[in-house]
């Protein structure tokens, strides 16, 4: 494959600067189709970004013989819809996370995808950036010793005003609250760092709020008998807060998740190094060239349909007190 043509089903917010230029910025990569149901935010998406067609039917990317593989990124209740009719069109596709709204939509997806033989990626895309790529090689490299647990936390004020409203709020649309919109971002990235999560055992609740969806989630982890983790995702709480500290038996590493700060470094002597590993201009952008290089023979993406399904079960795990069976379905 010369150029690899895109396709965007739900040409919203995150494919303004995150995820959207990336698709034509990239080499050997081609914008050539959107699709909003809204069809006059769809016409102006496509006039800014010079954008050859646009629709309001999601179907209609697919079914276009100009589009080569389609990134979807609707709420998560249409993932799995949309990945499933590009299946049964033989395209390649890319889900926006959480990869669906429950690990039963996931499975199918990943079934579907299997069957046909063409391969499903999610857009963790923090996999592919800098940061990330660096804190890979100083735990393999076992900088601070021996890992031996990791704590995680995300903090976020409560939503006020029309927020409650929107559809991040709503289970059936969004699957749960905040833990899977941004905290799935944390789970998989630990995913990519150290493998599977062998081990986990959650709860979530719901502290206050003119919203449906848990706001407080704790969980512990594992990974494999070695390495022990712990989590707390708050989204009620006085601030905005989050990371991930990885303790060793030589010292401490501290990342962020989401700020574009450094990775700080703390060794039992006392010595302290800080590690600049900036963001590009389109964070979801070398998570692409990664799939473009896989279309071209070239290399393999990483986040695949199976580590997007492995972090949703874990997720599942942590929210079925709250939900139960209904959730999302």
């Amino acid at each position: 494959m010369d150029r690899v043509r895109w396709g965007i089903i739900g040409c919203g917010d995150v494919c303004e600067v995150k995820n959207g230029p990336g698709l034509y910025k990239a080499e050997h990569s081609e914008l050539v189709a959107v699709m909003r149901r809204d069809g006059a935010a769809a016409e102006d998406y496509a006039r800014r970004h010079n954008v050859a067609r646009w629709y309001t039917d999601g179907q209609a990317v697919i079914d276009d013989d100009e589009v080569d593989a389609v990134y979807v990124a609707t709420p998560p209740s249409t993932h799995c819809e949309y990945a499933l009719a590009a299946a049964e069109a033989g395209k390649p596709c890319l889900v926006e996370k959480p990869m669906a709204c429950n690990a039963d939509e996931c499975e199918r997806m990943v079934d579907a995808f299997k069957a046909k033989d063409i391969p499903l990626w999610v857009a963790y895309y923090r996999r592919a950036l800098p940061r990330f790529l660096k804190l890979r090689d100083l735990l393999k490299d076992e900088v601070v010793g021996t890992l031996t647990s990791i704590h995680i936390v995300h903090y976020g004020q409560a939503p006020v005003g029309e927020r409650p409203r929107t559809w991040r709020y709503d289970p059936v649309i969004a699957g749960a609250g905040g833990f899977y919109d941004v905290g799935s971002h944390g789970l998989d990235i630990l995913d990519f760092l150290l493998g599977p999560i062998t081990t986990v055992s959650g709860s979530s609740i719901h502290t206050g709020g003119d919203y449906a969806v848990e706001d407080v989630t704790v969980l512990s982890f594992l990974f494999g008998d070695k390495v022990g983790a712990t989590g707390i995702y708050n989204f009620n709480a006085s601030h905005g807060e989050n990371g991930m500290t990885f303790t060793g038996t030589e010292g401490e590493i501290w990342c962020p998740v989401f700020s574009d700060t450094n990775i700080e470094i703390k060794m039992r002597d006392g010595s302290t190094e800080s590690i600049a590993a900036p963001n590009p201009p389109h964070v979801g952008q070398p998570l692409q060239e990664t799939i473009i290089a896989e279309l071209r023979g070239e290399g393999t993406c990483e986040s695949t349909g199976e580590s997007g399904l492995r972090t949703q079960c874990v997720m599942d795990a942590c929210v079925a007190n709250y939900y139960g069976d209904g959730r999302g379905k």
